[in-house]
């Protein structure tokens, strides 16, 4: 375990000290670097080329009698992004957890490269840090997540805290921009985005994954969070309409009971994948499902997995999500349906449109092809470098802006 300013941190990777010239992003996330691969990771990686990116998680609880402690690794695959973990010793009252938070949190930035952006997706973090000495501060609002489930109660009152305080505020989807635009100077709209390349690696054909390869086609498949957003009945009445279709559903299952989850023959859970794994199952797929509730959880969402689909060649059925809806639902490789009947009955023609890459597919294409990570980053990129002239010297290095 090494001693870094008199707080114990034990490193994974033997990090170097950062580079004098280059900036620091410290992103505060209630997602884990290794739990799903999305827009946190998306974005972060791609600040790396030019940043110092520290990915700050929520704490560990480790043993009473144990050191308050944080351990330290290199991403893999992403040299530049460090992976910041607190351990705390469980059962401590929240004040003590804050104020030791704090003094883990203070201890490790005064070895970090200025100038730094502090970069939040929760809330929750703003109370161990909000006396962090940033340049900027961004607010990237990629769910309202006041409407999730186990949702804390003081969030909104640390959410209007976070934006009073933010020079930038970002949102992932134009739902949530709507609902933010006026409670802040500068608000800006960055729906999630998509790498065409990565997800194209589908059109080709793959030997299916292990666990896919036994199940009869048609499959009609979902990968994400299987979460209190994933409409559990609708999954279950489809499966009792079509026998003989295979629902392929692929990811963790958070904040919902095993119990649950329906269970039929042709119902296939296979669990957690790999963002590197997505289009192997993906190809291997007839249609891609998204089959989100429709509740106050998913009332802001914007789903990545929209144009990840599109770009892997596959027709996509969704419930009537907003921002599905006003972005997607004019593509003739999109069909919208809001109840089982017509959900089975949009699958029923997307597997024919399926049989056959005809002009929805190049509808589809032309889409994407105006938008990527690449450019959401570099657009943020500027935003920041240009709030950062706003409160440093003339002489301060920009960030260089990521070109796609």
């Amino acid at each position: 375990m090494l001693e870094s300013v008199g707080v114990p941190v034990e490193s994974g990777g033997g990090h170097s000290s950062p580079e004098p010239s280059r900036p620091t992003l410290i992103c505060f996330s209630h997602l884990r670097w290794n739990f799903v691969f999305q827009r946190p990771q998306h974005l972060m990686s791609r600040f790396a080329r030019d940043m110092t990116v520290v990915f700050w998680e929520e704490p560990i609880e480790v043993g009473r009698k144990e050191t308050a402690h944080l351990k330290v690794r290199q991403a893999e695959g992403h040299p530049s992004v460090r992976v910041v973990v607190p351990h705390l010793p469980e059962g401590m009252p929240e004040d003590a957890r804050e104020a030791t938070l704090k003094r883990l949190l203070d201890a490790y930035q005064a070895g970090l490269s200025r100038p730094l952006v502090a970069w939040y997706y929760t809330p929750m973090m703003l109370p161990f840090s909000r006396d962090l000495d940033a340049s900027i501060t961004v607010f990237d609002a990629m769910d309202e997540l006041s409407k999730f489930k186990f949702a804390p109660e003081r969030l909104l009152d640390l959410e209007q805290e976070l934006i009073d305080k933010a020079d930038l505020v970002f949102t992932g989807g134009s739902s949530l921009y709507e609902a933010k635009k006026d409670r802040h100077h500068s608000v800006h709209c960055f729906p999630s985005s998509v790498d065409r390349t990565h997800f194209a690696k589908a059109r080709a054909s793959h030997f299916d994954p292990a666990d896919q390869e036994d199940l009869p086609h048609p499959r009609l498949g979902f990968y994400g969070v299987i979460d209190e957003r994933f409409d559990i009945e609708l999954l279950a009445r489809m499966a009792e309409m079509r026998p003989d279709w295979s629902f392929v559903m692929v990811g963790p299952v958070v904040k919902i009971s095993d119990e649950d989850l329906p269970r039929r023959h042709n119902i296939h859970y296979l669990g957690g994948k790999t963002y590197e794994q997505l289009p192997a199952y993906l190809s291997g797929w007839d249609v891609a499902l998204m089959p989100f509730a429709m509740n106050e959880s998913t009332q802001f969402i914007s789903p990545t997995k929209t144009p990840e689909y599109l770009a892997g060649g596959k027709p996509v059925v969704s419930t009537p999500i907003k921002d599905v809806v006003r972005h997607y639902g004019q593509l003739q490789g999109v069909e919208i349906a809001n109840d089982a009947e017509s959900f089975v009955a949009a699958c029923e023609k997307a597997l024919q449109m399926a049989k056959s890459a005809g002009d929805w597919l190049a509808e589809a294409d032309l889409m994407l092809s105006a938008t990527s990570w690449d450019t959401v980053q570099a657009r943020m990129s500027g935003l920041i470098t240009e709030a950062l002239g706003l409160h440093t010297r003339a002489d301060t290095p920009a960030l260089l802006v990521a070109a796609e």
